[in-house]
């Protein structure tokens, strides 16, 4: 970020969208004495649609390493969050149904251990006796002890509200954006010395050249009951190959909230736009989650919604500058991981834009992947 004359500024920066992104980025460049402009026209988005799950992948070496560095900094915050963030150090546990998804419990165990991260194989009998509310008969189980799980909406809010001496907020739509100028609906250009563009799959509207798809998703929550289940629930065929294909795929994927409820899903469809709920795809879902859980088909779903993943070709968030349009700083593409790894983001935009030293090598996730000279070369 070019240190330059800020009179008639709107802000230092101005960040478009206020999710978990927007609202990380914020409260990373605040408290680095950056004055921040918070621009978000309040429309349904990716924070507000998904789990909450904070979880560490391990698909490449990349997502690995943004995943623990992101997880770790959301546990140094943990202590200061409010208690409706409903920040719980739960663990996941990966369950295995048969010896081949066991084999990828062991690799993942490998992949996790070599980072440092501390994680454990069980046995069948052993993931009984963490989880009897699960069928009979599962063949064992990853624990991955340092995931959790928090309510983004309110982390979300919290980030944003912290600093209110750095970070303001306006309820606007963007609808054009010119490097570091954007133009809102009513007509007037707000300029700053950087514009960040945080808004997830909303972003292909302002930069058409972003090359986000959506992934849908739906997600369903229960009425409130009694502990059922203490880890988030993942199985291993969401990796294996409950997820691997282009076409609609659902996965088992629960986790019990504080309020007693559980929030079930998953399900991922393509080249599907429309939020409505699609019955067959929730059906699906939920077939599959009783599966693994018979004791849902007793419970009662008192709500059921949609979402959109913004995923990139490679499923690395975008995060650094527009190739094309200086001024322009982009933290978009997370796919499933946005609630995750929104504070490794924050960290790595801002210390781009500020001329520090990065934790983490860039490379992986820089725009010139896919835009720009680079790219195209």
């Amino acid at each position: 970020m070019k240190d330059v004359d800020t009179q008639g500024n709107a802000a230092d920066v101005i960040i478009i969208g206020g999710g978990i992104i927007g609202a990380a980025c914020a409260d990373e460049l605040a408290s680095q004495g950056v004055d921040v402009l918070v621009l978000d026209c309040q429309r349904p988005a990716a924070t507000a649609a998904g789990m909450g799950h904070l979880v560490v992948l391990d698909h490449s070496p990349a997502e690995l390493a943004l995943g623990e560095y992101s997880v770790r900094l959301w546990r140094e915050l943990a202590p200061q969050m409010p208690d409706n963030c409903a920040m719980r150090n739960n663990g996941t546990l990966w369950l295995a149904c048969n010896e081949e998804e066991m084999a990828e419990a062991e690799r993942k165990h490998a992949a996790l251990g070599e980072f440092g991260l501390a994680c454990e194989l069980l046995s069948g009998a052993a993931l009984a006796n963490a989880e009897p509310s699960l069928r009979p008969g599962l063949f064992g189980a990853l624990s991955v002890s340092g995931d959790g799980i928090l309510y983004a909406p309110n982390a979300a809010r919290w980030l944003l509200q912290r600093q209110p001496e750095r970070v303001r907020q306006q309820w606007a739509e963007v609808v054009e954006i010119q490097g570091n100028r954007v133009r809102l609906a009513e007509g007037q250009w707000l300029q700053a010395n950087a514009v960040v563009l945080a808004n997830g799959i909303h972003a292909r509207e302002l930069c058409p050249d972003l090359p986000l798809q959506a992934k849908k998703g739906h997600l369903l929550i229960t009425d409130r009951y009694p502990a059922q289940i203490t880890h988030t629930l993942v199985e291993l065929g969401y990796v294996t190959n409950a997820h691997k294909s282009d076409g609609p795929s659902v996965a088992f994927n629960v986790q019990q909230r504080p309020t007693g409820q559980l929030f079930i899903g998953s399900s991922r469809q393509f080249d599907n736009e429309d939020p409505a709920i699609d019955g067959a795809m929730l059906g699906r879902m939920l077939r599959r989650a009783m599966e693994f859980l018979p004791d849902l088909g007793q419970m009662n779903g008192i709500r059921s919604w949609t979402g959109f993943r913004s995923a990139s070709p490679d499923g690395q968030p975008l995060i650094g500058e527009h190739p094309e349009q200086p001024g322009l700083w982009l933290a978009v593409g997370h796919e499933g991981l946005g609630v995750t790894t929104a504070t490794g983001t924050a960290r790595l935009l801002a210390a781009q834009m500020l001329h520090t030293p990065s934790p983490l090598d860039l490379d992986a996730y820089l725009p010139q992947r896919f835009i720009g000279a680079r790219a195209h070369a």
